[in-house]
């Protein structure tokens, strides 16, 4: 009698360009390169313009007929489900309300993955736009969020809608299995920023922060890399403050440079105050043990405590921002002791191989 494999049940999963620098595009790459593609049969379907070239026109015209382009992917491949990749925000609620309802209409089951904190009470304040929102959540098979706080605030919304909780994860290579020496308390606080320059992720407090350790006689040095609307203003800000010797601008930064660059960091200084769901740049530097700075919010309270993995300070406060750099480089033995906790807790909870299994069993509930 002959053995019959059985075949892979389809999954098609919305990103921008795989290729795009996009933090939704990395965590798809991850699942189509994970132990997930081993279990299903994954597949692509591009959506946003991360990774196009196009005017205002193409982009109307892409908005309109992409749901009809989904309906003829669903036809041709007839996947079983549809993860699409979205953000509680108001042009993508209204572009992946459309692919809802084709993937719903064409027999699919939906999984909605949300990457931003933001609660759904917050997106609209019209009552009717609201419970269309509400229809939208409860249309999906599975909702999932990035933190405990978000979960709370889909049940907040409405208790019927099935929301689970899926942390982000990243590739620990390079990071987690590379040897990281103690910082030497002879040397000044190698400090780092790792994002997008934009005034929400806080650069300008830490700045001013530095400015004020400067002043009393503490010695440090700074690397930014990243790029973003607000670099002209940084770069003024550092021209202004005199911090041109301390702080340097690498610009964007990939792969084995980026690990280079944490593991070569003591602390990362990242006074977030965007509700951003879970930064790819807190996992990173706590892999890397490179000790966070930064602010209590979003899925950030979820990945690390105050103390053991890092130190949270207030939003919009340099001087909390300089004294957490203070007590950092007075005290390297804490600093050691946070940058080994916060390897182990990446290792136990973040990887790309948890991610995986999360995703493989809300698969298969659906495809049962």
């Amino acid at each position: 009698m002959k053995n019959v494999t059985r075949a892979k049940s389809k999954v098609v999963i919305f990103s921008p360009a795989l290729n795009a620098v996009s933090g939704v595009s990395t965590h798809v790459n991850m699942l189509f390169d994970s132990t997930l593609a081993q279990c299903f049969d994954l597949m692509h379907f591009q959506v946003g313009r991360e990774g196009r070239i196009e005017n205002y026109w193409q982009r109307l015209v892409r908005f309109v007929f992409s749901p009809f382009q989904l309906a003829t992917f669903i036809i041709r491949h007839k996947p079983k489900i549809v993860h699409i990749n979205t953000s509680m925000d108001v042009k993508a609620f209204w572009r992946d309300l459309s692919y809802l309802m084709v993937a719903r209409m064409m027999g699919c089951k939906v999984v909605n993955q949300f990457h931003s904190g933001s609660a759904p009470s917050s997106l609209f304040a019209n009552p009717v736009l609201s419970y269309l929102l509400r229809r939208f959540l409860l249309a999906s098979h599975v909702v999932t969020v990035l933190s405990s706080e978000a979960l709370r605030s889909h049940k907040a919304f409405d208790e019927r809608i099935a929301v689970a909780l899926v942390p982000n994860a990243i590739d620990t290579t390079g990071l987690l299995d590379v040897k990281r020496e103690s910082s030497n308390p002879a040397t000044p606080l190698k400090l780092v920023y790792v994002g997008r320059i934009v005034r929400s992720k806080g650069l300008l407090d830490v700045l001013a922060a530095l400015k004020l350790l400067e002043n009393s006689g503490l010695q440090f040095s700074l690397k930014v890399a990243g790029s973003g609307p607000d670099e002209a203003e940084v770069l003024k800000l550092i021209s202004n403050l005199e911090l041109d010797a301390e702080v340097t601008l690498l610009g964007p930064v990939f792969g084995g440079t980026k690990n280079k660059l944490w593991l070569n960091s003591d602390v990362q200084v990242f006074p977030t105050y965007h509700n951003e769901g879970l930064p790819y740049s807190i996992l990173e530097s706590m892999a890397a043990g490179c000790v966070p700075v930064t602010c209590s919010v979003a899925a950030i309270p979820d990945v690390m405590q105050d103390g053991e993995h890092g130190l949270f300070v207030p939003a919009h406060d340099p001087a909390a921002v300089a004294a957490a750099i203070r007590r950092l480089d007075c005290d390297r033995d804490a600093l050691h002791r946070m940058s080994l906790a916060g390897r182990a807790r990446i290792r136990e909870q973040y990887t790309v191989d948890r991610l995986a299994d999360r995703f493989c069993e809300i698969y298969n509930r659906l495809n049962n």
